[in-house]
């Protein structure tokens, strides 16, 4: 964090402070800011934020130990450091982030995007942060640091030298997109699509793009948004874009898009592609495996584009990055038995993605072999959704397909309905049983999807079978 005093931290969360030792008023703090005490150390900044197993306040002295500067809290503390008293901690550290983020604006030198849409924020923030790292200081989240904790967390970290801040905006209800965006009012807003992705809580894909239109509209007037040419919902942000004021920026693999992608091809070893923007037509190996990830390295060189980093500069870099993230379509094991670990979130659309992806990539000999777990958070749709994606399974000549867990079983049923019902289709109540099961089935050649939820859990057994066939 920046240099701020202990009476600005407490002005910024509308707090009240409490010193202690030989601080006062005017003891100047700047160190990290975070919810975990694990990761604090002399200098930094403890939010005590109360939690669905245990609450904050019960680490306070921990951190006083370590160090710590500043603990923010809801109640005092019977610890020796010094204490903001806010009524919510969550929201207070909302309200440093915006302030911390106004003051490095103010140098006029920082670079603030958003980026939205029901899947490919976390790639799509990594191959952007990539790109934008070789031009100065880049601030980026960790993983999928996008909710109402991890986004100011990101924020937080900006310094007076952060050229570019890459925020993600996830939300899985109606307004969280604006509260957060509204932090920050980024300079360029990059919506990649509107799908099923949390439709229980947004209440269904209508309401879903009401919410992914909350970033186009918390962009600053003259700002850009970065729109997906391809998605029909999407480009119905057009409109409230240019009535703020912003300019238009498309992307996409059609005719209409400013900067698309043609000649796809997909392999093991990643996709190909060339890039064509305005007059240049370039060549794009990337490494990241899947052909939907094509769509969000477009919407990273759009982006890029728009803040000055020309297309040539950014597809070199964007060939350095081999693994989206941990958890994404991350290749596991080895050239005998190969693990695609996409564990991590799944839609329809994602899924739906995943599934293509290793249907491409097998070669002749190889067997396809898809372990499916459920989608969470589609409300009403559950059931048809992952009906859908066991019809797509068997339509796609997957020849295992594991399913796995009680909330997936409907997945399992389509499968056999479908037609794999002599032993192509299995369920399995338990990922350990599975593991048991795919242990004596797997055989040289086979390549392995993984794929579910990150409730479901079954990321720790694809990171089993990668290890065991390592």
């Amino acid at each position: 964090m920046i240099r701020m005093t202990l009476a600005e931290v407490a002005a910024a969360v509308a707090g009240t402070l409490h010193t202690a030792g030989e601080d006062a008023p005017a003891t100047v703090v700047s160190g990290i800011v975070d919810t975990d005490s694990r990761t604090i150390g002399p200098g930094d900044i403890f939010v005590a934020k109360p939690g669905e197993t245990t609450d904050g306040h019960l680490f306070v002295p921990e951190v006083a130990r370590a160090g710590a500067a500043l603990a923010i809290v809801e109640h005092s503390v019977d610890a020796a450091i010094s204490q903001i008293v806010v009524p919510d901690a969550v929201a207070a550290l909302a309200d440093l982030a915006r302030e911390v983020v106004a003051r490095v604006r103010a140098g006029g030198q920082l670079t603030i995007v958003g980026i939205t849409g029901s899947n490919g924020k976390t790639t799509t923030k990594n191959l952007l942060a990539r790109i934008l790292q070789d031009e100065g200081e880049t601030v980026a989240p960790r993983g999928s640091y996008n909710n109402e904790v991890g986004a100011p967390l990101t924020m937080l970290r900006v310094t007076e030298d952060t050229r570019f801040l890459v925020s993600e905006f996830g939300a899985s209800g109606p307004g969280q997109i604006a509260r957060l965006a509204g932090l920050v009012t980024p300079d360029i807003g990059v919506v990649l699509m509107v799908g099923l992705a949390h439709a229980g809580g947004f209440g269904g894909v209508e309401a879903t793009l009401k919410a992914k239109t909350e970033l186009v509209e918390a962009v600053r007037p003259g700002g850009t948004a970065v729109l997906n040419a391809d998605d029909a919902r999407v480009t119905t942000m057009a409109a409230v874009a240019e009535a703020r004021g912003q300019s238009v920026r498309w992307f996409g693999r059609g005719s209409s898009a400013e900067v698309r992608a043609e000649d796809v091809e997909v392999s093991a070893s990643g996709t190909t592609c060339t890039i064509v923007v305005g007059e240049e037509r370039l060549p794009l190996r990337l490494r990241v495996l899947g052909e939907h990830h094509v769509m969000n390295a477009l919407a990273a060189l759009t982006a890029a584009r728009e803040i000055g980093v020309s297309a040539t500069d950014a597809i070199a870099r964007l060939e350095t990055v081999a693994l989206a993230e941990r958890w994404r379509m991350q290749p596991l094991g080895s050239d005998r038995v190969r693990i695609i670990n996409d564990a991590y979130n799944a839609s329809p659309d994602s899924m739906a993605a995943a599934l293509r992806t290793l249907a491409q990539i097998v070669e002749p000999g190889q067997r396809k072999v898809a372990v499916l777990g459920a989608m969470s958070e589609l409300g009403v749709y559950a059931g048809e959704e992952h009906d859908r994606v066991g019809l797509l399974a068997v339509r796609l000549g997957i020849e295992r397909i594991v399913v796995v867990g009680p909330e997936a079983r409907r997945l399992f049923i389509a499968a056999i309905g479908e037609g794999s019902w002599d032993g192509e289709a299995v369920f399995f109540a338990t990922a350990d049983e599975a593991y048991d099961y795919l242990l004596d089935e797997l055989r040289d050649g086979d390549r392995v999807l993984v794929k579910s939820s990150n409730s479901a859990g079954l990321r720790h057994l694809g990171d089993r079978l990668g290890e065991f066939f390592s």
